[in-house]
C-alpha cells in the first residue's frame, strides 16, 4: 500500500490499478423475507477514475443478490454468499434462524425480528438535490441502511462519507474489478459510520497501542520476526468497538482494515475477493461481543492440570543425557517444573524436521520420555511443516503429493534457521497429507510425547498447487488446518487436547494454547509481548503466553543475555499470564540467574498456589468470551481511560497485575473503579485514581486484588502438579480482614517469609 491519505489509493488502489472500475451499491431495487431470510436486489453502478470518479458510460449496473439473516438474537448475518462448511466456523447449538419480516414503508423498509423488534433499515433512493446544488452535485443513487443490536445499538453503513459524490472517502458496500497480472479480479469493499469518540480493539495478536483508532491494518499473516512491528503471527478479521458491536468478516483473503483513519468518519475494510460475509454483532460489551463470535468461530477448550505448571525450554536441548541433568537439578534445587520442551535438537541433524529422534543422541526415547514422566515431567517437541533437501521424507512427500507442488523454486522463510534448501510445506488441504503428518505425531505421542509445538504456519508458498484450495485463500488459513491435525491427534491419542502454537486466524482459537512469537529479550519485547497478548485477548483467544524472558538477545542473537532484572520481571508478567514457559536462544534455567534464584523459586511457588485459580477462570474461558488475560475494557468498557492502557492487565477476574517494564523500577498504576486490596501490604484503595510507585522492588510487582474475593489456592508447596491432591485446595479471601501476603500462612510454607 503506498499510503497517500486518500480513500481511492490508499484503500481502493486506484494508484496500482487506475484502469479499475469501481461498482457502488444504490439503493435497492426490491426486498423479500421468505424463510427466515431477507433477500434483497442491489444495483452496483460502475464508476472508473477521471480525475475524480465518474460513471462509466453507457455500462449498466449489475445487480448483485444481498441477503441478511439472523442467527441469534445478537447477530446479524449480511452476504452475498455464505459458506457454512467453512473452516473457520464452529456453529454454537443455540444459533437457530430467527424469523425476520420486512414492512415497505414510502421512504424505506423496515426490518424487523421476531420479537418485533427493530433490526435493519434500508432506505430508498432519494430525491434530487435542489436549485444551485443539482448543478455541482448530481443526484447520485446510494446505499444506504442502518443495523440494531437487540439491545437497540444502531450501527449505520457509511452512506455518505465524501466531500461530494465524486470524491468519496469510503463507499457503504462496493466492489472493485481490476486485472492482475493477465487475470481478472474483484475486491469487496464495506465501511461503517465511526463516530467522534470511537474507540477500536481486536483484529488479531497487534503489537500496538490499545485502542486502534486511526490504523489502518494490512490482515496478511507472517513471520513477524519479533513483537515490536506491524507485522503479526496472529492475524483475525474481527473488531469490536466501544459503542457496543463488533464485525466478523467471515472471509481467509487478504484483507485491509481502516479504523477511522483513512476516514475518520468510517470503519470500512477491503477484501481481496469477490464475495462480501460480514457478521455484525451486538452483546453491549466485550465480553458479551466476543461470546457471540465464539458462537460463530468456536469456544477454546478446557486444558490440562499440568499445562498451568512451568515449562522449562531453551533454543536448544541436544541429548537425553543433557536433558536428564537439567530435570534432575530442577528437582534439587526445588524449582516447580512440569514440562520439558525440546526445540530443534531432538532430530538427527539440527532444524532438519524428520519427526524421529536422533539415535546418537536419544537412544531409547520412550524410555527416556517415561523416566521423566515417572519424576513428574511432561515433553514438548518442536516441528514444522516445512521439508527441506536433503530431508529423508522429501522424496516419499512429493510423490504422495503431501507437498503442494510449487510452480518454480520453493521459497524459504527468512527465519528458519537450518540452512536447508527448501522444499515445500505440507498440504493440508490434502487429506491424505493429513493423515500422513498424524501418523507421525502419533508414533510420538505414543512413546511418551504430551505436546506437539507447531511452530511456523504463517507464510506459504504462493506459488504452489495446494490440492483443494488456493493460495490467496489458504495463507492466511493454513494455520487453522495445520494446527487442527495436531491438535485433533494429540486430543485422540494422549486424550488431552493442547499444542504450542504461533499463527493464528479466526478459529483457532479453538486449538490452544498460542504463543507470542520470537520477542526480543529486552523492556520493548516484554512491553510488545503484553500488548499482543491483549489484542489476541479481544479477538477471541482464551489462552496465550510467551517466552520468558524473551527469545533472541540484542545486539547479538544468540550470545546476548537477559539481564537480572528483566528476567525477573518477565517471571512476574508470566506468572500471571495463562501459561508460563521460559525459552530463549541462551539458557534459561534460574540457576544461570544466581543472584535473583531464590527469588524465582518463590515466584514460581506463588503460580502453583494459585493455579487452582486458574483452573476456575479457564471455565469461564470456556463457557464465555472471557480471556485468561484481560484488557482492562474487559470489566470496564465505560471508562475511556480503560481503552488506552496497555500496560497492566486483569488475570481473571480478580487480579489486576501491573509488570515492571524497565530499570528504572517504577511505572504508574491505574486502579479502575471499585475497592482494590494491594496483595502486599493489604492495603485497601478506591478506584479511578492513578498511583505513581517508585523503588519497587525487584521481589515485587505492583499487584492488587478485587476487594471480597475469594482465589482458590493450593497451600503447600510442591515440585509438580502430580503432587497436587485437589481435596487440599482452599479458599483465600481478600478483604479488609487481608494483612499482606507475607502475612499468610501460606506464604512461610512458600519460602516468602
Amino acid at each position: 500500500m503506498k499510503q497517500l491519505n486518500d480513500f481511492l489509493t490508499d484503500m481502493a488502489d486506484l494508484d496500482l490499478h487506475p484502469e479499475a472500475l469501481i461498482w457502488r451499491a444504490g439503493s435497492p431495487a426490491s426486498m423479500e423475507a421468505a424463510g427466515g431470510i431477507l433477500t434483497m436486489e442491489i444495483p452496483f453502478y460502475p464508476y472508473s477514475l477521471q480525475g475524480s470518479l465518474q460513471p462509466v458510460s453507457g455500462r449498466p449496473a449489475e445487480t448483485y443478490t444481498v441477503n441478511l439473516s439472523c442467527p441469534d438474537d445478537e447477530i446479524l448475518h449480511l452476504y452475498t454468499k455464505h459458506v457454512s462448511q467453512s473452516p473457520m466456523l464452529s456453529l454454537h447449538d443455540s444459533l437457530t434462524a430467527r424469523p425476520l419480516s420486512v414492512l415497505e414503508e414510502e421512504s424505506c423498509w423496515r426490518i424487523y425480528d421476531d420479537k418485533q423488534r427493530l433490526r435493519a433499515c434500508f432506505y430508498k433512493v432519494r430525491t434530487a438535490p435542489e436549485g444551485w446544488s443539482d448543478q455541482i452535485t448530481p443526484a447520485f443513487d446510494s446505499l444506504k441502511g442502518d443495523f440494531y443490536t437487540a439491545s437497540g445499538r444502531q450501527i449505520t453503513l457509511s452512506a455518505h462519507d465524501q466531500f461530494f459524490p465524486e470524491k468519496v472517502e469510503s463507499l457503504p458496500l462496493a466492489f472493485i474489478s481490476f486485472e492482475h497480472e493477465g487475470q481478472q479480479k474483484k475486491a469487496a469493499l464495506f465501511s461503517f459510520q465511526a463516530e467522534s469518540d470511537e474507540h477500536f480493539a481486536g483484529t488479531g495478536e497487534r503489537f500496538a497501542s490499545q485502542d486502534l483508532r486511526g490504523r489502518t491494518i494490512n490482515l496478511e499473516n507472517t513471520d513477524a520476526m519479533g513483537v515490536n512491528s506491524r507485522r503479526a503471527y496472529k492475524n483475525v478479521p474481527f473488531y469490536l468497538s466501544s459503542r457496543g458491536y463488533g464485525l466478523f468478516i467471515h472471509s481467509s483473503a487478504h484483507m485491509r482494515l481502516s479504523l477511522a483513519d483513512i476516514s475518520t468518519r468510517a470503519a470500512q475494510g477491503r477484501i481481496e475477493e469477490d464475495e462480501l460475509d460480514l457478521f455484525i454483532l451486538g452483546g453491549d460489551h466485550p465480553e458479551g461481543i466476543l461470546n457471540n463470535y465464539r458462537k460463530l468461530s468456536g469456544y477454546p477448550p478446557q486444558l490440562p492440570l499440568w499445562s498451568y505448571g512451568t515449562w522449562m525450554s531453551r533454543m536448544t536441548y541436544f541429548s537425553a543425557q543433557e536433558i536428564d541433568e537439567i530435570c534432575e537439578r530442577l528437582r534439587q534445587e526445588e524449582y516447580p517444573c512440569d514440562l520439558i520442551h525440546i526445540d530443534t535438537g531432538w532430530f538427527e541433524t539440527d532444524w532438519v524436521c524428520e519427526w524421529t529422534f536422533s539415535k546418537a543422541n536419544f537412544p531409547d526415547p520412550p524410555g527416556f520420555m517415561k523416566s521423566l514422566r515417572d519424576q513428574g515431567y511432561r515433553v514438548s517437541l518442536w516441528q514444522t511443516p516445512n521439508i527441506g533437501e536433503g530431508n529423508r521424507l522429501l522424496k516419499e512427500a512429493l510423490d504422495k503429493r503431501y507437498l503442494a507442488p510449487p510452480r518454480g523454486k520453493a521459497v524459504s522463510s527468512s527465519s528458519d534457521f537450518s540452512g536447508q534448501d527448501f522444499g515445500g510445506q505440507i498440504d493440508f488441504t490434502n487429506p491424505e497429507a493429513v493423515q500422513w503428518y498424524q501418523g507421525m505425531i502419533r508414533d510420538l505421542l505414543e512413546k511418551g510425547a504430551s505436546v506437539i509445538k507447531t511452530d511456523f504456519g504463517e507464510r506459504i508458498q504462493m506459488n504452489a498447487d495446494y490440492l483443494n484450495m488456493s493460495p490467496d485463500k489458504l495463507h492466511n488459513l493454513y494455520g487453522l488446518l495445520y494446527q487442527k491435525a495436531a491438535f485433533e491427534e494429540t486430543q485422540r491419542t494422549r486424550e488431552e487436547g493442547i499444542i504450542w502454537a504461533r499463527a493464528g486466524w479466526a478459529g483457532c482459537q479453538r486449538y490452544p494454547l498460542h504463543w507470542g512469537g520470537d520477542a526480543a529479550a529486552t523492556w520493548e519485547g516484554m512491553a510488545g509481548s503484553l500488548k499482543g497478548g491483549l489484542h489476541i485477548g479481544l479477538s477471541g483467544f482464551g489462552f496465550w503466553s510467551h517466552d520468558v524472558p524473551g527469545f533472541h538477545g540484542l545486539p547479538e542473537f544468540m550470545n546476548s543475555y537477559p539481564e537480572d532484572d528483566l528476567y525477573m520481571r518477565w517471571t512476574q508478567f508470566a506468572v500471571f499470564s495463562s501459561h508460563l514457559r521460559y525459552h530463549g536462544t541462551s539458557p534459561r534455567e534460574p540457576w544461570h540467574f544466581p543472584e535473583i534464584a531464590d527469588s524465582i523459586r518463590k515466584w514460581l511457588r506463588l503460580r502453583y498456589y494459585l493455579i487452582p485459580y486458574f483452573m476456575e477462570q479457564a471455565r469461564a474461558v470456556s463457557e464465555t468470551g472471557f480471556p485468561v488475560l484481560r484488557a482492562m475494557v474487559f470489566h470496564h468498557a465505560d471508562d475511556p481511560v480503560c481503552w488506552n492502557i496497555d500496560d497492566q492487565f486483569f488475570c481473571g477476574r480478580d487480579f489486576l497485575v501491573c509488570p515492571v517494564m524497565n530499570s528504572r523500577n517504577e511505572r504508574r498504576v491505574y486502579l479502575p473503579e471499585g475497592e482494590w486490596i494491594d496483595f502486599w501490604t493489604g492495603e485497601l484503595l478506591e478506584g479511578r485514581q492513578w498511583l505513581e510507585r517508585h523503588e519497587i522492588p525487584l521481589e515485587e510487582m505492583p499487584l492488587f486484588v478485587r476487594n471480597k474475593a475469594e482465589i482458590p489456592v493450593y497451600p503447600e508447596a510442591v515440585l509438580t502438579t502430580d503432587d497436587m491432591d485437589l481435596e487440599k485446595v482452599r479458599t483465600l479471601r481478600v478483604d479488609s480482614s487481608f494483612r499482606g501476603w507475607r502475612q499468610q500462612p501460606a506464604a512461610a510454607e512458600l519460602g516468602w517469609s
